[in-house]
């Protein structure tokens, strides 16, 4: 066969197999349209007692147990009724299903969320870090969060009170050391209630001073009546269906008259305490930035001083000599050259 031949030979079969492949394609594209991913829970374990679920996977055994039981020990809240909707918690084995669960909205910094709308919690399992906090005290934060979000189920619940309720249900008082340092307290000035519920998405230090600020202020306000605590509020609330008519009607204030009342015990118990550890920060800074001249200054203080010393010696020297010779009546000239004595 001439080159030719082989040329046409050769583009015919580059031909078919390039159909080939296409029709291949397109034979597993709709398939490949058509798959689901992968579901994070394949092969979970299911443990159940009283309205909770924990779903765990095996090494997470241990940890569910614990789980259902703490759930069970305290499925009371402060100022709720008695709740009764199922809740459902599931113990992430590794960051990539926790990630998957939670979606991507949620802040890399969170070591649990809680859905109120699914009455779901997911959470880490037993690999979580350290900045994860305490298991059970967590179980008992996003628990509030669901439990507040049936006691008012279509009430408007401000993000600072839900953060505020759940911290403050969960026993989280160690919250107050972030606001007795914080360099934000006193520079950036204290936020109102309103703008605490920017800050839970504002990076991991500004949430967690919003955090401590949301929980401060559902303790002032349980404080408020010593004997009901929140009760009353979350009564009315039910009723009214918003914060501000619950807070007239339980307790005579208006919304602005609270945030005033708040924001001034948070200054009188927290500002001295963050002014001091700033002015420690920067009494630190200025010795690092000055200590180099201070010590150039002292140095030449002490030279300056060292010369005068020398020189006072000297003088002094020359004092007792001259007061020497006019003992001996001699004249300084005489005694220094070895003159011939006076005469008798």
């Amino acid at each position: 066969m001439r080159p030719a031949g082989w040329v046409r030979v050769a583009r015919g079969a580059w031909r078919r197999a390039l159909a080939v492949l296409g029709v291949a394609l397109l034979a597993a594209w709709p398939s490949a349209a058509s798959a689901q991913p992968a579901d994070p829970l394949a092969g979970a374990t299911e443990l159940r007692g009283g309205r909770f679920t924990v779903v765990h996977f095996a090494p997470e055994a241990r940890l569910a147990r614990s789980v259902l039981d703490a759930a069970l020990a305290r499925d009371t809240f402060p100022g709720l009724p008695r709740l009764a909707d199922s809740v459902r918690i599931v113990l992430a084995p590794d960051q990539r299903t926790f990630r998957a669960l939670v979606g991507d909205g949620a802040p890399d910094w969170g070591g649990a969320f809680a859905f109120p709308g699914e009455r779901l919690i997911v959470m880490q399992g037993r690999d979580a870090g350290a900045d994860a906090g305490d298991p059970l005290v967590t179980l008992r934060h996003e628990l509030a969060h669901l439990a507040i979000g049936e006691a008012l189920r279509g009430a408007r619940v401000p993000r600072w009170f839900d953060e505020g309720y759940a911290s403050y249900a969960a026993g989280e008082w160690d919250r107050s050391e972030v606001l007795a340092t914080s360099v934000g307290l006193i520079w950036r000035g204290l936020p109102s209630l309103a703008g605490l519920d920017s800050a839970f998405y504002a990076g991991s230090e500004r949430a967690q001073r919003a955090y401590a600020l949301a929980h401060h202020a559902v303790a002032e306000l349980a404080s408020i009546d010593q004997e009901r605590g929140l009760a009353l509020l979350i009564g009315y609330w039910r009723e009214e269906g918003t914060f501000e008519r619950a807070l007239r009607q339980a307790y005579g204030l208006t919304g602005a008259d609270f945030e005033k009342r708040w924001r001034s015990k948070v200054r009188r118990q927290f500002g001295i305490l963050a002014l001091a550890a700033d002015l420690s920060v920067l009494s630190a800074f200025l010795v690092f930035l000055l200590g180099p001249l201070w010590w150039q200054r002292r140095k030449r203080l002490q030279e300056r001083l060292a010369r005068m010393r020398a020189a006072d010696a000297a003088q002094e020297a020359r004092e007792r000599e001259s007061a020497l010779a006019a003992l001996l009546g001699e004249t300084p000239d005489s005694s220094r050259t070895g003159g011939s004595r006076p005469p008798d």
